[in-house]
């Protein structure tokens, strides 16, 4: 069976070769490659435990009849009766009290969407630049994090630009979205399907409101579309604006719609900021003024702003962490300090306590294999180097929340002591250690 679907199933790869080899090529045929098979295995790539959209279908109920539900969506795209459903928009609390809206869609809106992405990826993957590191395939945020500290701590970078875009995946205009596929992509029928994903509207509270602009956060599609729509409005322009008009050095490392820019001089960290505004208005864009900030930055920061008689340099927050100038041990030595943010941190604990309270029925052990799993995927991120301190605080709150948490189980357990819960860490909470040793010493540099 696996052979078969393996035989059937498109060579997406060869549109990567193909695209690498003429830049300027248009793809007219690419409809054909969504194909039964590829469609099923979208499907199981799917979350299985994740919201129903609109259609109220789960995953589970699509799959008892998957193949008939796969042979008829199949059909329906082949005849053209296809037609994206609305998004259903969720609210999630952000750390510092705010909501943002994440979209929901249909299953079989995610099922081709995922098979679309497959088709389109190799084509974009040999057009978007090195510095871009979001939502793309052997990727990841540890390799920009990574970017962030060898241009830092070995580059010529005196001012760092640290960038936030307001309301990114909210403010994706559609028209300049369709012009940029077109640049690659000529076949009407993927040209309509996208088209209808960003038109599809949003359900919101019972209320369908239509779409302009923007693609949900959440649709299998829009890490794919914004990193498209990056790649035309600021990624090309930024490497022809440092090779034109830089005096010094210029880098930049970018996550999706997050990205740090190191410059050797100030004069060009000022002026591109004004150039980057009137760039990013030209293409519906604008930069969320209170999160970006332009500082002075890296290896001579410190004896500079010392030497001025100024206070010692800001920091600036990426991918979870805060970045700090400071000094190696027991040296006088630059070295890039990176601590989990407080805030974010101080959230994951209150989320934790939450769930706590919520589940302080369920026996010990099911919680204790919750804690697990939180603690290990935490720690698998954020373990680097000199953030032990954050690291503890996370272990030691959270045995705290526990021990809390089975004290108020019953009578019984208020005679809990640390010595009985200690029992219980040694088995299910896992020790902080270094998961992501310092770039250089892993590049041997």
């Amino acid at each position: 069976m696996t052979q078969s679907m393996d035989f059937l199933l498109p060579r997406l790869d060869r549109l990567g070769e193909v695209a690498k080899s003429n830049k300027s090529l248009q793809f007219n045929n690419l409809f054909h490659h969504i194909n039964p098979m590829l469609l099923y295995k979208a499907f199981y790539k799917l979350n299985r435990k994740a919201v129903k959209g609109v259609d109220d279908l789960g995953w589970f109920e699509y799959q008892k009849n998957v193949k008939q539900n796969i042979r008829a969506l199949h059909g329906k795209l082949q005849s053209d009766q296809y037609k994206a459903q609305p998004v259903k928009r969720l609210w999630i609390a952000k750390p510092n009290g705010e909501k943002r809206p994440i979209g929901i869609t249909a299953i079989e809106d995610k099922i081709v969407q995922q098979a679309l992405v497959w088709v389109l990826e190799p084509i974009y993957e040999s057009d978007f630049l090195g510095f871009s590191y979001g939502f793309r395939p052997n990727r990841n945020q540890h390799q920009a994090l990574d970017a962030v500290y060898m241009t830092i701590a070995y580059k010529k970078v005196s001012w760092v630009l640290d960038a936030d875009l307001k309301g990114f995946f909210d403010a994706i205009d559609h028209q300049w979205m369709m012009t940029f596929l077109s640049h690659r992509i000529a076949d009407k029928r993927v040209l309509k399907l996208v088209k209808g994903w960003l038109r599809a509207g949003v359900m919101d509270e019972h209320t369908k409101h239509k779409t302009w602009v923007g693609t949900p956060q959440g649709a299998v599609i829009s890490p794919l579309l914004a990193n498209i729509y990056l790649h035309y409005a600021l990624d090309l322009w930024v490497q022809q604006w440092r090779k034109r008009h830089a005096r010094g050095d210029v880098y930049i490392i970018r996550y999706a719609d997050d990205f740090i820019m190191g410059f050797q001089y100030k004069s060009d960290a000022e002026q591109f900021k004004l150039s980057l505004q009137q760039r990013l208005t030209d293409f519906k864009l604008s930069l969320n003024e209170s999160k970006t900030q332009l500082i002075e930055f890296g290896r001579f920061a410190k004896s500079n702003r010392q030497a001025r008689k100024e206070n010692k340099p800001k920091t600036f927050d990426f991918l979870g962490f805060t970045h700090i100038c400071s000094v190696r041990w027991g040296s006088d030595q630059f070295a890039l300090l990176r601590v989990s943010i407080k805030k974010k941190l101080r959230a994951k604990i209150r989320e934790i306590k939450e769930t706590l309270r919520r589940n302080i029925n369920r026996s010990p052990y099911e919680i204790g294999r919750w804690l697990k799993k939180v603690l290990t995927g935490y720690f698998n991120y954020f373990a680097v180097p000199r953030n032990g301190k954050s690291l503890n605080v996370m272990r030691t709150e959270v045995c705290k929340l526990w021990l809390k948490t089975l004290r108020r189980r019953s009578q019984k357990g208020r005679k809990l002591n640390w010595q009985v819960l200690n029992r219980l860490v040694r088995f299910f909470i896992p020790h902080t250690r270094i998961r992501h040793p310092y770039p250089n010493q892993r590049f041997h540099l």
